[in-house]
């Protein structure tokens, strides 16, 4: 082996220094790209009112004189991030409302809620409906088309996975007495609101809808854009009607709006009307928080507790073992097997 040492060292590196290395230049000209994302602290905030093919209508100003609503675009820099009724935002560019004007949807605030659904319940991809909605009103036709039962705990776990408080609002009950299908839900400290079609009780649903967002959700021809139409006045949302053969309604809302909604005394709230559906997929929710928010929902037995302990507090199959027992009656062993049937298909896909 040949050790070698240069002895003229301190020659070489007088000679070079970093002002000697060659750096190509920019052969487009441009500035080199970078991965921060600015932060648009100057974005003007917003309230998502309505989605259309890659445009929003949002309501900028709220609560004040110059409130209005304006057109905006999705930032490259969301990328794929949903953007839906509901949403908070911040915006930049033109937001004056103007014809014509543009502005663009550069940052979502982090939601308090969101409302998902899949298209199945094996389908683990799921479809973002509406955000920061803290009540779900379920809209169920007493008859024509007849109310499911099923399709109603479906809608019970999608709030319950959200934690939105959900009512329960049966339309049409000059056709038929829903006392039976309400039995079904005794178990539950469900609110529950009944209507004719041609006398809604618009002022007792103001009560309570203001101050607070809520969504509907519903099977198709049950009546939810009749309701909307009357508790905003100069909405002109589709009406479709019942289908004599099937039994089923045609979808006539196909996009999901946002209203304010006022009472006599000029109070507000939120209503967000979605599209009807005969199908509701669960594939997304977490199977562990169902049974634990339908123990939480459960009205209080009057039979002391076992070992003094709540059912809201009990373990999952606590919960099971106890309603099966009787501590919520006979709806509540209806409820929990249902419930079951639902976490089991979730656990399976």
């Amino acid at each position: 082996m040949t050790w070698w040492s240069n002895d003229d060292d301190d020659d070489d590196e007088s000679e070079y220094d970093e002002s000697s290395v060659r750096v190509r230049p920019n052969p487009k000209g441009n500035k080199p790209r970078t991965k921060i994302r600015p932060e648009y602290a100057n974005a003007v905030p917003g309230r998502i009112l309505t989605v259309d093919r890659g445009r929003f209508t949002v309501l900028v100003d709220e609560d004040t004189p110059d409130e209005r609503a304006i057109t905006a675009s999705r930032a490259r820099e969301l990328g794929k991030t949903a953007i839906v009724t509901g949403d908070r935002v911040g915006l930049v560019g033109d937001t004056s409302g103007a014809e014509g004007s543009l502005s663009r949807v550069v940052k979502i605030t982090p939601r308090t809620t969101l409302l998902r659904r899949s298209a199945d319940d094996t389908d683990a991809v799921e479809r973002v409906i509406v955000a920061n909605a803290d009540q779900m009103l379920i809209v169920v036709a007493a008859a024509n088309p007849e109310p499911r039962a099923r399709l109603v705990d479906r809608y019970l776990v999608a709030a319950f996975d959200a934690g939105i408080t959900p009512i329960l609002f049966i339309t049409k009950t000059d056709l038929a007495d829903p006392a039976e299908f309400l039995s079904e839900f005794d178990c539950l400290d469900l609110t529950v609101v009944t209507g004719e079609r041609d006398e809604l009780p618009l002022d007792e649903l103001k009560a309570l809808l203001i101050g607070h967002t809520t969504v509907t959700v519903g099977h198709s021809g049950v009546g939810k854009s009749t309701l909307v139409n009357a508790l905003v006045p100069g909405t002109d949302r589709a009406i479709g009607r019942v289908n004599d053969v099937t039994g089923r309604g045609r979808h006539t809302s196909s996009s999901t709006l946002g209203l304010r909604v006022h009472d006599d005394d000029g109070r507000s709230g939120w209503i967000i009307d979605t599209p009807g559906v005969r199908s509701f997929g669960l594939g997304h929710v977490d199977p562990a928080n169902v049974l634990k928010s339908f123990a939480r929902m459960a009205i209080p037995s009057s039979v002391p507790p076992p070992d003094g302990i709540p059912l809201s507090q009990a373990h999952d199959w606590e919960v099971v073992d106890r309603v099966l027992a009787g501590e919520l009656g006979s709806s509540g062993i209806a409820r929990i097997q249902s419930l079951q049937k639902l976490v089991g298909s979730l656990s399976d896909s």
